[in-house]
């Protein structure tokens, strides 16, 4: 999901580049083959899951960014430590088959894509294998196909994880956009963080947003330069706009653009809302989100309207959402339609089931699922996005949905209290993967079927472990690029009970 990304490392040096020490000011560890400063050639024989290059020189591991597997590329070492240390290439020797130029101006700055440089038929490869790799060294499950050992591991049945689904044009899928704004030589930028960093790239055109995305962010900081409006200084905690969040729906054609601000007063309100709407007269809702806080997260608590409406809408499949500002919804309509679909097939509904949809959100997969079940009973932690979900039911005329709020592992024994036993329980969890207390209450529950979405293939790994200790069987796994160009991947994996 857009916003989980992980921090990539940066690929400029750092200030200890040379000094022969370690960063933070210790000597080298004794006894490795380099040391900080040093130029070397190395031998790229792997991806992390961050899309690095992993590098080895005489058995140490160096993480070098922008390289790919199979490359010979010398490089210069930045920071070294006992296990494994990170540098830059200077000097690509030999380049990998794989390797094309990348499309975007920005790319070797701005910190939002890591696998540009790589063909995107090796980019699905790569994604399928991070699955592979994952679901063997840390879920110790045998897969078909990777080696007629692991299929027999402890007479389990090898789980098939299939062929990453990717997309046929896979640039300018996403619609909703979150951009940081900051002040260099004393004007506005906004762009994407440089990689490592919290230094801003300007930026007016991203190749993986949709171009309705890039017109409203440029329209926005063009109606606050033009009326001076300050931005945020993250350092001294000053200056007035912090993020401009925009959102596009494909269906609808609809725009939202949220303001998050250091404080609630906005100079020239009026006048900055004019402007907006005037260069971009398919926005119907321009909000303010107020966040004083001193840390870098995106939103505050409070929103309000200044103009128009607080929700858009837009549809997946047959399914009409209502969006408010701070609601979770995917950014790649059309991939997100294919892991959905994966997820209720995995479900095997017939239409009279009972299903539980944990960390339901604002309902995207459970009204997928209604559609298909004979009951759909959803959970979720925050209250705002039950109040979308039930407000997304209305919108749909769907009725044989549920939803409420609070833990699912706490919800979910009540529900059985009151005669609710589920046929499948599906969840859909953020990338630290399923809480430790909702594995227990599945394993409780014992339902024949689990569906597991799953934006982290190591959590996702980690958990059917523990799904399959507690006896289940995972049976397949299908991989899906949400997001192209980044070192993400998503996954739909389907588990039986062993027992029936």
């Amino acid at each position: 999901m857009s916003g989980r990304r992980p921090k990539p490392q940066s690929r400029r040096p750092s200030s200890s580049a040379g000094s022969g020490k370690q960063r933070g000011g210790g000597s080298s560890l004794a006894g490795l083959p380099v040391a900080p400063g040093q130029r070397a050639v190395c031998e790229i024989v792997g991806l992390t899951h961050e899309g690095e290059g992993v590098g080895r020189i005489e058995g140490y591991t160096l993480f070098v960014c922008g390289a790919l597997p199979g490359e010979r590329v010398h490089v210069e070492v930045m920071s070294v430590g006992k296990s494994f240390g990170r540098a830059r290439m200077t000097e690509l020797l030999s380049p990998s088959a794989d390797r094309v130029a990348a499309p975007c101006p920005i790319y070797e700055a701005c910190g939002g894509c890591q696998l540009q440089h790589l063909d995107y038929a090796a980019q699905l490869k790569w994604k399928r294998q991070l699955v592979v790799d994952n679901l063997a060294r840390i879920g110790k499950l045998p897969v078909a196909g990777e080696s007629s050992a692991d299929e027999k591991m402890e007479g389990h049945p090898a789980v098939v994880v299939h062929p990453t689904v990717g997309m046929s044009e896979p640039w300018r899928y996403r619609n909703k956009a979150q951009v940081p704004i900051g002040s260099m030589e004393g004007g506005l930028v906004g762009g994407f963080y440089e990689h490592g960093s919290h230094n801003i790239v300007e930026m007016d055109a991203c190749l993986i947003q949709q171009d309705a995305n890039d017109e409203t962010v440029r329209a926005v900081k063009d109606a606050a330069r033009a009326l001076g409006i300050s931005a945020y200084n993250r350092v001294t905690g000053r200056g007035l706009l912090r993020h401009v969040v925009v959102r596009h729906a494909e269906v609808t054609g609809q725009r939202m653009v949220v303001l998050v601000t250091n404080g609630r007063d906005i100079p020239h309100t009026q006048e900055l809302v004019g402007l907006i709407r005037e260069s971009v007269p398919g926005v119907t809702s321009i909000c303010q989100n107020i966040n004083t806080s001193a840390t870098p997260v995106v939103f505050g608590d409070e929103t309000m309207v200044l103009c128009g409406e607080e929700v858009i809408y837009d549809e997946i499949g047959d399914i009409r959402f209502a969006i408010s500002p701070r609601s979770f919804f995917q950014v790649n309509p059309e991939q997100t339609k294919r892991l959905y679909s994966a997820a209720v097939d995995y479900a095997g509904l017939t239409g009279e089931e009972t299903v539980i949809d944990a960390y339901c959100g604002i309902g995207t997969i459970s009204l997928f699922l209604a559609r298909h079940a004979g009951r759909v009973y959803g959970v979720e932690i925050v209250p705002e996005a039950i109040e979308d979900a039930r407000r997304n039911a209305l919108l749909n005329g769907i009725h044989n949905v549920e939803f409420a709020v609070g833990a699912a592992e706490v919800v979910m024994p009540q529900w059985q209290k009151d005669g609710i036993s589920p046929d499948v329980i599906v969840v859909d969890p953020p990338r630290k993967g399923c809480d430790a207390a909702l594995i227990a209450t599945m394993l409780e529950l014992r339902p024949p079927r689990i569906v597991y979405v799953s934006c982290n293939p190591s959590t996702l790994a980690r958990d059917l472990r523990l799904l399959e200790d507690g006896g289940y069987r995972t049976v397949e796994v299908q991989p899906v690029d949400m997001f192209p160009h980044t070192g993400h991947v998503e996954c739909v994996a389907r588990i039986q009970r062993t027992e029936v």
